[in-house]
This record gives C-alpha cells, structure tokens and sequence, in this order.
C-alpha cells in the first residue's frame, strides 16, 4: 500500500486515475529528478519536475522535464510579465505545504497559476512529484494538466547541440 500525501488525495478526489511510484530517495545527489527517473525506471523525457517561482513578484508554479531547465525570461513571458525569478525555499514550503525535493503541483495549499513545458503535450502519460520526497505519481498528460488547472507553455532555456 502506498502513502497517502496531500497530492494523491487531492488526485483521487477529483476522480484522476493515478499509479503510484516509490523509490529511496537520496538528498546528496546532484539531480534530484534525474535520479527519481533512474530509480523508477522511466526516461527522464517523461518525469517532471515542479519548480515555485515568482513572475512579477507574484507566485506561480512551472512543470519542467527533471533534465532540462527553466527559463526565467520565457517563463516572464507565459504570465504576461517583466521579470521571473525562482522562489526562496521557506516561500515555496509555505505557500505548497510541502518540503523541498516533494513539491508537487496537486494538492498545494495555495493555488496558484501553473505552466507545464508545452514538451509534455505529445507525450502518453507523465511523472510527477507525488507531494513526499521519494512519491512520483504517473498520469495521463491530459488528466495532470486538468487536475493542476494548468496550461501549457514555451518555458525551457532552448538545448544545446552536441
């Protein structure tokens, strides 16, 4: 049997089909989702990562895939806004209800505008922070992006060519 945390009772509230993923999780390694990808064995195309950040000095959530990263001017940009920046760790804890490396976009304290990397769109299902440290929660893309009330966006810094 798996935890309940905030975000799984939120999900099955609103009647989304969810699974539950499990994992040790290890705060010294340096990628917390590229790990919690590796440890459930999913490509880290398909695990998300929430991220608490401020647009115009006003709370909003961004979706990202675990190894790629944001973009603060794109991100502005999504809200309509002049500046972004990423929220101070104590803010981000209080306005989610939940510890860093197990913020999840369901089921936080506060809602707040949500943008999910418009890469998640073409994907089947994705993964998320299941609202612990060690919880992912694997959904459609479709039911995550109705649930978090979000939308998707051109959010990520362009990646690099080899």
């Amino acid at each position: 049997m798996s935890r309940t945390t905030p975000a799984t009772a939120f999900l099955r509230r609103q009647g989304i089909t969810f699974e539950t993923l499990e994992y040790e999780y290890d705060p010294s390694v340096g990628k917390l989702g590229v790990h919690a990808a590796a440890a459930v064995g999913e490509p880290e195309e398909r695990v998300f990562k929430t991220l608490m950040a401020e647009v115009d000095g006003k709370p909003v959530c961004a979706v990202i895939p675990v190894a790629r990263e944001l973009s603060m001017k794109k991100l502005a940009a999504a809200f309509s806004g002049r500046s972004a920046a990423m929220m101070k760790q104590p803010d981000a804890e209080r306005i989610t209800g939940y510890r860093l490396g197990g913020i999840s976009p369901f089921g936080q304290r506060r809602v707040v505008p949500t943008v999910v990397a418009q890469e998640a769109e073409s994907l089947p299902c994705i993964l998320m922070n299941g609202g612990g440290r060690g919880i992912q929660v694997r959904l459609s893309v479709a039911d995550a992006l109705a649930a978090m009330k979000g939308r998707f966006a051109d959010i990520l810094v362009p990646q690099r060519m080899p």
